[in-house]
């Protein structure tokens, strides 16, 4: 059953008012009287806060008149119709008010049966009006569970080198995305997905899975410029145009573990060079093996911790180690073993990260920098910086900046 809409009579005359309310059988047309109204300012009041369907009102009313009264509510009620009440000697007036785009006008002294037509055809409207809003968000959930289908047909033709250039960029620009190579490749791997280990999900059900799982990571990234995609072997990939701190990987790798009950591991890498590069990028995860990428719950755990407490300059391996309740000796060996780095090595290049993305997009002191990314001198996080980039903080800012001018 169709829910009632709601209706407020406006008129300074009670009697007008009471003949309104008792001529109309309100219910047979699907509507009800939920307030009455003297003038234009309580009528205002009372619309806005039964939210009402429909106002009728009368254009000569003390305080704000009609006239006010319908400008006021389409900027502040836009859904409500309005029915305008007036005495042939305000014609005029009323044809003003049919500007504002009133669905029609009754002339006094009212006929019940001229009002309930009038009304009827108002309902209908409103009818029809909800059925399309209705049909228009099916179609735009359709629309949104197919961009991402039509998207991943686009990010797997790439990937797999079967687009020109000129279509990649197409492409970007239909989506909205920037028409340049993106900055990073991340991948998520999810062991219970994986085929070469008698998958724990299949079926309908990986779909739906990888679904969610994209949902996720889309929710986390909403204003990131990014591509999401998956694979035949269930590894999910992203696009990325701008630089994601650690922390937002760690929090989608979180996201998932918590409601999707699964563990994943999130890996990224830059991508350098042209258009090409990203097939490259993508084929070199596809060929490393398998065990770089399976990490141990222990890993996985000190990764996540070290993601979140790396700015930290007391962040120590026996640290990390003590939170896990497992000797310092053996997480530095899981760690290179499921890593191939150290816990320095993996520490320093959670910061250097963070370091690139503040002096990309800040003005910040190199010695501020140093600050944020967990070093205690700038001295210190300049001699790392330069090991791992190939050139101070400084010269890198400088370099940035003359490829920007240039």
């Amino acid at each position: 059953m169709q829910p009632l809409l709601k209706v407020l009579i406006a008129d300074d005359e009670p009697n007008i008012r009471e003949g309104i309310r008792y001529s109309i059988d309100w219910h047979e047309i699907g509507m009800e009287v939920v307030a009455e109204a003297e003038d234009g300012e309580e009528a205002l009041e009372l619309a806005l806060k039964y939210e009402v369907d429909v106002l009728l009102a009368d254009l000569n009313m003390p305080i704000m008149n009609g006239l006010t009264l319908i400008k006021n509510l389409k900027e502040k009620l836009p859904t409500c119709r309005v029915v305008i009440i007036t005495g042939h000697d305000e014609f005029s007036y009323a044809q003003e008010a049919l500007r504002l785009a009133v669905e029609d006008y009754i002339l006094k002294p009212i006929k019940p049966d001229s009002l309930t037509e009038v009304l009827k055809k108002v309902h209908h409207k409103l009818q029809t009006q909800t059925a399309q809003r209705k049909y228009l968000e099916i179609a735009s959930n359709h629309i949104s569970q197919n961009t991402l289908l039509i998207q991943e047909q686009f990010c797997l033709n790439w990937v797999e080198g079967k687009l020109s250039d000129g279509k990649i960029k197409e492409q970007l620009g239909f989506w909205g995305l920037p028409e340049e190579v993106p900055l990073l490749l991340a991948v998520v791997r999810i062991q219970e997905l994986e085929i070469s280990k008698q998958p724990l999900i299949q079926g309908t059900e990986k779909e739906v899975f990888i679904f969610r799982v994209k949902q996720i990571i889309v929710e986390i990234l909403e204003l990131q410029p990014k591509l999401v995609f998956s694979d035949e072997s269930g590894m999910l990939f992203l696009l990325l145009w701008g630089y994601v701190q650690e922390e937002t990987f760690s929090k989608i790798e979180r996201r998932i573990e918590s409601n999707l009950h699964v563990s994943p591991t999130l890996f990224s890498t830059s991508i350098t060079g042209d258009f090409d590069s990203v097939p490259s990028c993508y084929q070199s995860y596809k060929q490393k093996d398998h065990e770089e990428f399976l990490l141990s719950p222990i890993v996985r755990r000190a990764k996540t911790y070290i993601r979140e407490q790396y700015t930290n300059p007391d962040l120590t391996l026996e640290c990390v180690a003590q939170q896990l309740q497992i000797s310092s000796v053996y997480l530095s060996r899981m760690i290179k073993q499921g890593l191939g780095t150290s816990f320095v090595g993996l520490v320093t290049e959670m910061r250097i990260k963070k370091a690139l993305m503040l002096l990309n997009s800040t003005n910040l002191q190199v010695n501020e920098i140093a600050e944020q990314v967990g070093y205690e001198s700038q001295h210190y996080f300049s001699t790392a910086f330069k090991k791992v980039v190939g050139v101070s903080p400084n010269q890198y800012r400088k370099g940035a900046v003359l490829l920007a001018d240039s």
